[in-house]
């Protein structure tokens, strides 16, 4: 994660050092060395996430890239966008991620709950589909990545009658995911007023540049709905299509996916092509798209 522009820009090492003094723990140390079961702990994975996107950010800027017209962020990645907006603090926000984490492992207990990628269906299918796999169960459609891409949540049982399902109803491909915490379905709730508790706790500011936000897709521009955002976006879905498809109405041609891969800039050719993606995780995609945004 971000090695190799660590090696070229001493932000990746400095801002991993402002969170690991947050946090208590090396944790930059942790995302190169690992060990990965350690790492792959929702309550460390969702810092390290936070502190890799914060790191191109500030490296975008100092390398004169252009200041966006609007942020957003899909699941985690909406803190990330809030920080860099300058509505939270890094600090303050690096130990939020780490008790959100700790609270949606606590949630739910380890193995009862699950996560699916369901390919091939539209949204109302698969959003059948969990009505008819529920069972007296939570099971819903939780992440709207890109058309034809849903990612379902909830009690395991449920999740892998709604894969079954899904396969008969005609889906591409059902696949398990590898997590042990079942995101932004009601089963979060839980958790959610846990977060909504230190989310009173930390100062939050008025975006600096308007953010988009996962449940409601809106922007919240005062202190009181950002905390309420964040708290329902826990146990809501991640309604990126449409997140995409607000910018693209805003008048917004090019996206830049601050982070450690390029996920985002995929869903993003497959929700609008008018769009450009550009993912930026390494010296060569920052070129890129430092040159491209010219």
């Amino acid at each position: 994660m971000l090695s190799e522009l660590a090696a070229v820009h001493p932000i990746v090492n400095d801002t991993y050092a402002e969170a690991s003094e947050a946090l208590g723990y090396d944790l930059w140390d942790l995302v190169q060395q690992g060990p990965e079961a350690q790492l792959n702990q929702t309550m460390k994975t969702q810092p390290a996430m936070l502190a890799a996107g914060v790191s191109v950010w500030r490296i975008w800027l100092d390398q004169g890239g252009a200041v966006p017209q609007l942020m957003a962020g899909h699941s985690l990645g909406e803190y990330t966008a809030l920080v860099c907006a300058d509505a939270i603090g890094f600090s303050d926000a690096v130990k939020l991620v780490a008790e959100r984490g700790r609270f949606m492992q606590e949630a739910v207990p380890e193995g009862s709950g699950g996560m699916a990628a369901i390919l091939g269906l539209d949204d109302d299918r698969v959003k059948a589909v969990c009505s008819q796999a529920a069972s007296g169960d939570v099971i819903e459609a939780v992440n709207f990545n890109s058309p034809g891409q849903v990612v379902i949540a909830g009690h395991k049982e449920a999740v892998d009658r709604a894969c079954g399902l899904a396969k008969e109803a005609g889906a591409k491909r059902a696949l398990p995911l590898p997590v042990s915490v079942p995101s932004h379905c009601a089963l979060m709730r839980p958790a959610a007023e846990r977060l909504g508790q230190l989310l009173r706790e930390i100062s939050i500011a008025p975006p600096s540049i308007p953010v988009i936000h996962n449940a409601s897709v809106e922007l919240a521009a005062d202190p009181e709905s950002i905390r309420e955002q964040l708290e329902a976006q826990l146990h809501s879905p991640v309604r990126w299509v449409e997140t995409v498809q607000k910018m693209a109405a805003s008048g917004i041609s090019n996206l830049v996916e601050a982070g450690p891969g390029k996920v985002l800039a995929g869903l993003t050719k497959r929700i609008d092509r008018e769009l450009v993606g550009l993912p930026l995780f390494d010296t060569k995609t920052l070129s890129q798209a430092l040159e491209g945004l010219k």
